[in-house]
């Protein structure tokens, strides 16, 4: 995959006037947006264009709308599915440096931020006030980007995904238009609904520029524990009957024995290493003890063992920082490996049927993959290290994420829980909402952007491209 043609010199020369030395082309920056987390080989955009406000958003990408050139938004480059890939030529749009808190409404508990702010930046900024924002996936990702890939977490079991704490946003169309959706009020029954249209476009339909969060209130009282069992089944079934009796836990994360195994080794710990729950509790002290005894006894009842308690916030942030960047300690189970990380998302009902089936699907293979995630909203996901230049166990990666995203359709879930589609789930995507949808989807993508220029080749495959693993 490469550019469909070469930039024009009148586009070349509009940009460098616009931006000056916010424009280049030069092969490290382009190189270094020409990434992302996934496996996909790095695919350079033409060149790279630094925002600094919405209006200079809006005249970038008027200009790109002039010119024919494609436009792939660009915020922390943590994606895992290639979405930050020029498959077919363009500029990478970074709105990195777009980090500002617009306006923080404290009574009403929101904020509205620029897209470029990391969410720990964010909570960073909120931490006198008593509020905080709870999504948080495992990279420190641009609340932009959150947004595009309608992004989770470990906290989502309680607090929800970005589709339910984002209140409005600002996006630029192609031709440079500003749109504006929502408002700061916490519902609306007023015409479409905009906002959750862009939340999880991938960057196919504008770029998100603005955007106004719901806030939490920090929790009075927070504790966590650690709980190991015999089986992963006996582990799901706690965190199953957990939210069918109502409790209201705040995190719920699966690890199984082989992940437990390299977070033990790269960080340092000292857990047991067979299938374990993470689990958190927010509240004021007297409800998280009651929250915190009834799970142990559903724990209990399904074999679990060595509860351990983490009350101090420096045993909690070591355990949950070892969760979040449990990636850099699974490459270390297979040294010079790459990572295809996969997700589902299941019906609860479903989850033990599922995690259970893609275990002994991996158990029959070769390949190290870690089995871990969010179980408590039903979403978990393997991570299938392999040597990257062995077509054969490339192919073998390939099998066990059909077979497991296979699974989860059957029993009526969803293909992608958070990472999004990208370049690599198009297919299952037709698969899981049918022809229709996908025709219902690329009228809107159409209507929006008719020439193809927002972030082309992700979410709908072009029927004049082929997109593997290692061609990209």
């Amino acid at each position: 995959m490469t550019s469909s043609r070469p930039l024009l010199h009148t586009f070349l020369d509009a940009m460098s006037d616009l931006l000056g030395d916010r424009f280049s082309t030069a092969h490290a920056v382009r190189e270094h947006h020409g990434r992302d987390e996934s496996l996909y080989d790095p695919v350079l955009p033409d060149a790279v264009a630094y925002a600094h406000s919405v209006d200079e958003i809006s005249a970038i990408l008027g200009l790109c709308h002039a010119h024919r050139v494609p436009v792939i938004p660009y915020g922390s480059g943590s994606s895992l599915e290639g979405h930050l890939l020029a498959v077919h030529g363009g500029i990478s749009l970074d709105v990195s440096a777009m980090v500002q808190v617009v306006s923080f409404q404290p009574e009403d508990m929101s904020i509205t931020v620029q897209p470029g702010i990391t969410r720990k930046a964010l909570n960073d900024y909120l931490r006198a006030s008593g509020l905080f924002f709870p999504i948080d996936p495992g990279a420190d990702a641009s609340i932009g980007g959150m947004c595009a890939t309608r992004a989770s977490g470990t906290n989502a079991v309680r607090y929800g995904t970005m589709r339910e704490n984002v209140l409005g946003l600002t996006a630029v169309l192609i031709d440079g238009q500003v749109l504006h959706t929502g408002s700061r009020a916490k519902k609306s029954s007023a015409g479409y609904d905009l906002t959750r249209l862009l939340i999880g476009s991938e960057g196919t339909l504008g770029v998100i520029s603005e955007v106004t969060l719901k806030l939490h209130p920090q929790p009075e009282a927070i504790s966590a524990a650690v709980c190991s069992f015999g089986s992963v089944q006996s582990a799901v079934q706690t965190v199953i009957e957990t939210i069918q009796m109502g409790i209201p836990v705040a995190r719920a994360e699966l690890v199984d024995a082989l992940a437990i195994q390299a977070l033990n080794r790269h960080f340092k710990l000292a857990l047991h290493e067979s299938p374990t729950l993470f689990l958190e509790f927010h509240g004021n002290a007297a409800s998280v003890a009651e929250q915190a005894e009834t799970v142990q006894g559903l724990a209990d009842g399904n074999g679990g063992t060595g509860f351990q308690w983490a009350t101090q916030q420096e045993e909690r942030n070591r355990l949950w920082s070892a969760r979040h960047n449990a990636l850099f300690a699974f490459l270390q189970l297979k040294p010079g490996c790459r990572a295809l990380s996969t997700d589902v998302c299941v019906p609860l009902s479903k989850l033990a049927e599922c995690v259970v089936g893609a275990e002994a699907d991996l158990r029959q293979s070769y390949l190290p993959a870690p089995i871990f995630g969010h179980v408590g909203d039903g979403n978990f996901h393997v991570c299938l290290l392999l040597d990257p230049d062995n077509p054969e166990e490339l192919v073998e990666a390939e099998r066990l994420n059909h077979a497991i995203v296979q699974r989860a359709l059957q029993a009526g879930g969803t293909c992608t829980g958070e990472h999004g589609v990208g370049l690599h789930k198009i297919d299952f995507l037709v698969q899981e909402h049918g022809q229709v949808a996908i025709d219902t989807m690329r009228a809107i993508k159409q209507a929006l952007d008719p020439h193809g220029l927002m972030n082309p080749g992700k979410i709908f495959r072009r029927l004049d491209s082929s997109q593997t693993f290692g061609n990209a």
